[in-house]
């Protein structure tokens, strides 16, 4: 069966918060652009931060760290609270969507939704849900794909058609109980980066994408968003 496609979303703060609005989310919290990894443009980020999400190209390095990594895990174990929100991609081009939805999902509590949100019940429904249960209920939700169909086509550069090969990908960090969390439906698990505050958030994610540049140094195609109290 061919597997379910979508077109891809830009980083870009206006076509995002655009998204989260549409889905029922008060703009109490928006998304800025990143400019840079230096304390100089971190400073420029509005406070508090609460979650970030990475654009970042799918080389064969990263591939094959992905694989490294993996099986260290698995082989080493790492722990993972309970109360991490994760779901896995079985939709090509969601990456951007189920971002969005591990950036809002592990900071409900922060959030105000309207009462008829589209994603506020897709949360409900999906709590007692495992990662791949999630992936499969998102396939089937019509209200989110069709906010992010016309979220994609709201970008500044064309969208690409659905079947163009798209090497870029979207992951989402967060602080879940004093951890910084990497949430990436590709991979099997959360990753479990280490301890973090709601202070240092920020700077700890950011050394978190910084790890990404430096896998692929000839690459220019990272991009961070930071979803942070408006």
């Amino acid at each position: 069966m061919e597997p379910h496609r979508w077109l891809p979303l830009e980083a870009n703060p206006d076509v995002i918060n655009q998204f989260l609005k549409q889905l029922g989310i008060h703009p109490d919290w928006q998304f800025v652009d990143v400019y840079g990894m230096d304390p100089e443009l971190l400073s420029m980020v509005p406070r508090p931060v609460c979650a970030v999400l990475l654009l970042f190209p799918v080389t064969e390095k990263y591939e094959t760290f992905r694989t490294e990594e993996e099986e260290r895990i698995k082989a080493q174990g790492q722990n993972v609270r309970s109360s991490v929100y994760f779901m896995k991609q079985t939709i090509n081009n969601a990456c951007g969507t189920i971002g969005l939805i591990h950036a809002i999902a592990n900071n409900r509590d922060k959030m105000n939704f309207e009462s008829d949100s589209t994603l506020k019940k897709f949360l409900e429904d999906s709590l007692p849900m495992s990662p791949e249960e999630r992936a499969k209920y998102l396939e089937t939700y019509e209200a989110i794909r069709v906010t992010h169909e016309s979220s994609a086509h709201e970008g500044q550069t064309e969208a690409p058609s659905i079947d163009e090969k798209v090497d870029l990908h979207f992951i989402a960090l967060v602080n879940v109980g004093g951890h910084l969390y990497e949430l990436d439906g590709r991979k099997p698990f959360p990753i479990n980066h280490g301890q973090t505050s709601d202070d240092t958030f920020l700077e700890d994610a950011v050394e978190v994408c910084k790890k990404f540049m430096e896998r692929d140094p000839e690459e220019l195609r990272f991009n961070a968003i930071a979803l942070s109290a408006a």
